[in-house]
């Protein structure tokens, strides 16, 4: 199982002094440091307007950190597919594709919060149509050997034809997942699957059962499954109060991020978001002691490594680590990255 860098950039706090430039400069650091200590990948998320997060161009980011690496691997925690036009998206990752030697991993996904379409004039409420088409014309671009027309409910284009090319043929891509149509999607479109811990749990019963659904689901559509992901919020606590520290980080995170990136009227909420009203009631009443492993790695290297040897058995390829969250200072950031590295990774190579 490998390992990687994850972060959605999250700094909407109360009586925060963190400048978001600053947030993005410890980013960019962090992935970079990624590769230092021998992480496999470096996934950054998208957000627009500082609703929950504060870097909304991953690609570019990634491009930076493409030109001082070798190794690790590129990819966005996710592409907000329905907020650009598919060419665009599909041009400008075979361009990092080519300029980073054919690093890149791409996944996408719609988002959860509608004041990120609303400035860019994009339908919320549609947006699962808006995102499958979209997916479908990205990798068709990516793989076709001559120009392609299409001609859908969202999109109408003839004769196009990207360049530059991507390196790999074709970029991995990947579906971020919390409900059965994403789930479906994926598996249609022989894509991997990124799923978070906490919504499996709610959803569907854990990540025996994800793997399970997806498995089946391509089976249907005759596709060949791809690698299965999962992210995890990481804290390392060695005591008593260490734990009790990390356990109060992670609860402002939900409570001062998570909740107020999904505002408005539950009640009219697209159908395909019910799932994530039922995850953000439970998160307006979460306790410390309800962060289980089903959500959060937060204790010794033993514990982690004993929570992530179940992830490995139910079959997932990679995990993603999200360390910074909750204003971890970024030293420490760093400091629990290289200790994962270290005393964790080793166990599973």
């Amino acid at each position: 199982m490998k390992f990687g860098y994850f972060t959605l950039s999250d700094n909407h706090y109360a009586e925060n002094t963190r400048s978001p430039n600053q947030f993005v400069a410890d980013i960019i650091d962090e992935a970079l440091y990624a590769e230092t200590v021998g992480m496999h990948s470096a996934w950054i998320g998208e957000h627009h307007f500082s609703t929950l997060g504060v870097l909304s161009c991953p690609d570019l980011a990634l491009a930076y950190v493409a030109a001082r690496t070798q190794r690790i691997r590129l990819a966005p925690a996710v592409t907000v597919l329905p907020l650009h036009h598919p060419i665009r998206v599909a041009e400008q990752w075979a361009s990092l594709d080519l300029l980073s030697g054919g690093r890149v991993d791409f996944a996408a996904g719609r988002g959860y919060d509608r004041r990120e379409y609303e400035p860019l004039g994009v339908s919320f409420d549609d947006n699962q149509s808006i995102f499958e088409e979209g997916m479908e014309i990205v990798r068709r671009l990516w793989s076709a050997d001559a120009p392609i027309s299409h001609h859908g409910r969202h999109y109408v284009f003839d004769h196009v034809a990207i360049t530059p090319r991507p390196v790999q043929r074709p970029i991995p891509a990947y579906v971020a997942s919390f409900s059965r149509p994403s789930i479906e999607l994926a598996a249609r479109l022989g894509c991997g699957l990124i799923v978070a811990p906490f919504a499996a749990a709610m959803t569907f019963g854990g990540l025996h059962q994800v793997r399970d659904l997806y498995r089946e689901t391509c089976a249907r559509h005759g596709t060949t499954p791809g690698r299965l992901m999962c992210s995890y919020f990481t804290h390392f606590a060695d005591d008593d109060a260490q734990q009790q520290a990390a356990r109060a980080r992670q609860i402002r995170y939900y409570k001062e991020c998570v909740i107020r990136a999904f505002p408005g009227d539950p009640a009219t909420a697209p159908p395909s978001y019910r799932y994530f009203i039922a995850m953000v009631e439970r998160l307006h009443d979460v306790r410390p002691e309800d962060l289980t492993e089903n959500s959060v790695l937060i204790g010794t290297q033993t514990h982690i490594v004993d929570v992530l040897k179940k992830v490995e058995a139910a079959g997932f390829d990679e995990v993603i680590l999200y360390f910074n969250v909750g204003l971890k200072p970024h030293p420490q950031v760093k400091d629990e990255m290289a200790r994962f590295m270290q005393q964790v990774a080793p166990q599973f190579a």
